[in-house]
C-alpha cells in the first residue's frame, strides 16, 4: 500500500460568516471544508491547509483528505476541492465553525459544493 500523496500547504481566507457558511460542510463526518484553489488534487489526497475563521487573526493548521473536487468555476461555485477534517485541529475547527454558524446551518443557502 502506498502512503497518501502530500501536497503543498494552502491558505484559506474565510473573513466573514457568509463565506464560512458556504465553505463549511457539517454533513461530513468530522466536518468538511471547501478550499478554493486551482491546485491539482486527486480524490483521497491528504492535504495541509491553513484556514482562518471570521474574527480570528490566527489561522488553524488542518490536515484532511480530499473528498470533493470542482474542476472549474460554475456560477457562484468557485474552482477548488473539499477536505474531510481530521485530528485535534480538525475537531477544533469543526466546533468553532459550528458555534459561529449556530442557528444558520440548516438554512437553505447556496454553498460552494452541493
Amino acid at each position: 500500500m502506498q502512503p497518501p500523496r502530500m501536497n503543498g500547504l494552502i491558505q484559506v481566507n474565510i473573513n466573514d460568516r457568509a463565506t464560512l457558511q458556504a465553505s463549511y460542510m457539517p454533513y461530513i463526518q468530522g466536518g468538511g471544508l471547501f478550499v478554493p484553489s486551482k491546485q491539482v488534487v486527486k480524490m483521497g489526497d491528504e492535504v495541509f491547509v491553513l484556514a482562518g475563521l471570521p474574527d480570528q487573526s490566527q489561522k488553524v493548521p488542518l490536515t484532511g483528505k480530499v473528498i470533493w473536487i470542482s474542476q472549474k468555476q460554475n456560477g457562484i461555485k468557485p474552482q477548488g476541492f473539499a477536505i474531510q477534517l481530521s485530528g485535534e485541529k480538525g475537531m477544533y475547527y469543526k466546533m468553532e465553525a459550528e458555534k459561529m454558524l449556530a442557528g444558520s446551518m440548516s438554512l437553505d443557502r447556496p454553498n460552494f459544493t452541493m
